[in-house]
């Protein structure tokens, strides 16, 4: 029992990384695009 509420937890906190990562990929991409824009 124990095991399979610890291993929902893993795959819950593993999925909002995930998600977490992918977030701050498009912020930084999207900051990217707008110096690109300011500098020409």
């Amino acid at each position: 029992m124990i095991f399979r509420v610890a291993s929902a937890l893993v795959l819950v906190f593993g999925l909002s990384a995930c998600e977490t990562m992918g977030g701050m990929g498009r912020d930084l991409e999207s900051g990217g695009k707008a110096l690109q824009k300011a500098a020409q």
